[in-house]
C-alpha cells in the first residue's frame, strides 16, 4: 500500500477481484430476473434488499414455476440463516461499534464480502470496521449495477444459465479455501459434506442442508472450545493466528 493513498482506493483495490467476479454472475442474474417478470426497478430493489446471488436465483427460479409465495419465503429463510453464523464470527472485530453501524453492516453482508473482510481482519491488524463496511458497499454496487444491466439487455441476450451454477459453486469453493487456516476447518468441511449427503437422502428436502450446516458448525465449535480449554499449543487440529500474530490459545490464556 502506498503512503497517503486514499482510504477509498485502498479498499477498492482490495475488493476489485470480488467486484469483477460479480459482473458475469450479476448479468446472468439480471437476465433471469427479467425472464421471471421483474422490471428494471424491481431488479434494482431486490438486488439491494436481498443482496444474495443464491437467494435471487432461487426467487427467480421458483417464480418461473409459479411456486407459492409462502414456500419462497420459507426457502429464503433457511437459505439465509447461515448469515447468523457468519456474522457471529465477525463480532469480535466489531466490538465498540454503535448499533446503527452493526445493523447496516449486517444488512449489506453476504458470503463473498464476508470472506474478504474475515481474511483481512485475520491477517491485517490495521484493517478497520469502517473499511469492512466500505467493502460491503463496493460489492453491493458491483452486484446491483450488474443486475440492472443484465435486466436491461435481458430480452436481447441469451445466456446458458447452466454455467451460472458452476460459477456460484466456484465462488463458494473460493470462500471456503480463503477460510482454511487449520486442519480443524478441513475436518468440519468434510463432516459437513458427509452430513449434507446423509440428511438430504434422509429428509428428501433441501432442509437437510440446514440441519447438516448447524450440526457441523456446532461440532466444530465444541471441538474448538475443548482444544482451547486444554491449551494444545502444538495440536495438529488447531493452530490459528489472530491479527496480532498470537495464537488463539495464547490470546485466550491472556484473558
Amino acid at each position: 500500500m502506498k503512503k497517503n493513498e486514499p482510504n477509498w482506493l485502498v479498499v477498492l483495490r482490495t475488493v476489485m477481484p470480488l467486484g469483477l467476479s460479480y459482473i458475469p454472475i450479476g448479468l446472468a442474474c439480471g437476465v433471469l430476473l427479467h425472464a421471471a417478470g421483474f422490471n428494471h426497478l424491481l431488479t434494482a430493489l431486490i438486488s439491494v434488499m436481498v443482496f444474495s446471488g443464491g437467494a435471487q436465483f432461487l426467487i427467480a427460479s421458483m417464480l418461473t414455476i409459479n411456486a407459492p409465495m409462502t414456500t419462497i419465503i420459507l426457502m429464503m429463510f433457511f437459505l439465509e440463516l447461515r448469515y447468523a453464523l457468519l456474522g457471529s464470527s465477525l463480532s469480535r472485530y466489531l466490538k465498540g461499534q454503535r448499533l446503527p453501524f452493526i445493523l447496516f453492516f449486517a444488512f449489506s453482508m453476504n458470503d463473498e464480502n464476508y470472506a474478504v473482510n474475515y481474511l483481512k481482519f485475520a491477517t491485517d491488524k490495521h484493517w478497520k470496521p469502517s473499511q469492512a463496511m466500505l467493502v460491503e458497499h463496493y460489492s453491493l454496487l458491483f452486484w446491483t449495477v450488474s443486475n440492472i444491466i443484465g435486466s436491461l439487455i435481458g430480452s436481447a441476450l441469451t445466456i446458458n444459465l447452466s454455467v451460472v451454477d458452476f460459477a456460484l459453486t466456484a465462488l463458494f469453493i473460493y470462500m471456503a479455501i480463503m477460510q482454511t487456516k487449520s486442519r480443524l476447518t478441513i475436518l468440519v468441511c468434510a463432516l459437513s459434506g458427509v452430513l449434507t449427503i446423509f440428511f438430504l437422502v434422509l429428509m428428501k428436502s433441501t432442509l437437510g442442508l440446514v440441519v447438516a450446516t448447524l450440526l457441523a458448525s456446532l461440532t466444530g465449535y465444541f471441538i474448538e472450545r475443548h482444544l482451547l480449554a486444554h491449551k494444545p499449543e502444538s495440536h495438529l487440529l488447531y493452530k490459528v493466528h489472530d491479527p496480532t500474530g498470537q495464537t488463539a490459545m495464547e490470546e485466550d490464556t491472556d484473558k
